[in-house]
């Protein structure tokens, strides 16, 4: 994990104002909320630069490239061989995201596939990687709540942390 610089008021309202308008200008921008041009400017640099802005990919449902099944998958790993066991986990693209977790998982993979053979394919690639002991997979039927950011933005421009 890195260091990452808190987002203030205005670097809320000016994601906010992209997400309204993700094609706007820094020209735009900077007139919709009444800031500087070379404010808005320098703010989407840092925050570019600090990692507070993802890459756009993340926007890309995998049901529009194919991969309509959504699955987590608990792994139980070696912990003498971490590294093969990331290296392995970056070499699947279905394999989406991952995160070290508590309880008697190690990590927790959010991993997409095209059907069910399909993700009995990858998960026997995972079972494969050097270090992954075992896997428990859940489907997942239906998102209830998306990735959802806009509220905690929302609050933060209005100067609630």
């Amino acid at each position: 994990m890195h260091a990452m610089t808190l987002m203030d008021p205005l670097d809320a309202r000016i994601i906010l104002a992209l997400d309204d308008d993700p094609d706007a200008t820094i020209l735009a921008l900077a007139q919709t909320l009444g800031v500087a041009r070379n404010t808005v400017h320098a703010r989407l640099r840092r925050m570019a630069a600090d990692g507070v802005l993802k890459p756009v990919s993340r926007r890309v449902d995998p049901g529009a490239l194919g991969y309509g099944l959504v699955a987590f998958m608990s792994l139980a790993v070696s912990q003498a061989e971490p590294e093969s066991v990331h290296e392995g986990l970056l070499d699947l693209p279905e394999v989406i995201e991952v995160h070290y977790t508590t309880g008697d998982a190690d990590l927790l993979a959010h991993v997409v596939a095209k059907d069910t053979a399909d993700l009995h394919r990858v998960t026997k690639a995972i079972l494969a990687i050097d270090g992954v002991d075992r896997t428990s997979t859940a489907i997942s039927l239906a998102e209830v709540v998306p990735y959802r950011p806009r509220a905690l933005l929302h609050r933060l421009a209005k100067g609630r942390a």
